[in-house]
């Protein structure tokens, strides 16, 4: 067994009033710690959805766990073929390699902590995803770099039925 050991020298403090926020109403993404800033330990974002608002389609990451806790609201889960419900002080962690997405449940919103370990640089995406909403970058663009970013979409029937 191997153990990854992230190397950083300065504790990495990111204030509320400066964090970079991505998006905007009905999804608001703020970028708090990157894999650069982290020794490649981990990355993690604060996601707020407005209600029934989608937070991320079906995906999965070959090389990195993915971390949801929910400060707030309610949120529906994908891990693998299942659905989670999740309310405030829930905590799901998805394995690497197993399909997931998140979505505030309908009537609800929801305000999630989402930490990826190993690190992986992700601020660049979640601007990617940005440019896409703006219609300054397309589809085909962010599946170029589906490897660049180890966020490999697919298709999930337990998904795409769930409510």
């Amino acid at each position: 067994m191997s153990l990854f050991v992230p190397k950083f020298d300065e504790s990495v403090i990111v204030r509320e009033a400066d964090a970079e926020v991505v998006g905007g109403d009905p999804t608001r993404v703020r970028l708090l710690a990157d894999s650069s800033a982290t020794g490649g330990a981990l990355s993690t974002v604060r996601v707020t959805l407005g209600e029934g608002a989608d937070g991320a389609v079906p995906h999965l990451h070959r090389n990195s766990a993915e971390m949801f806790y929910l400060l707030d609201g309610a949120a529906d889960v994908l891990s693998g073929d299942d659905v989670v419900t999740a309310g405030p002080g829930d905590l799901v962690v998805v394995p690497p390699g197993k399909p997931h997405a998140f979505a505030a449940v309908p009537g609800s919103t929801a305000d999630i902590l989402i930490v990826i370990t190993p690190g992986v640089e992700r601020f660049e995406y979640f601007r990617h995803l940005q440019r896409l909403r703006l219609g300054e970058a397309t589809l085909e663009s962010l599946l170029e770099v589906q490897e660049l970013y180890d966020n490999h979409y697919l298709r999930s029937e337990p998904w795409d039925t769930r409510h």
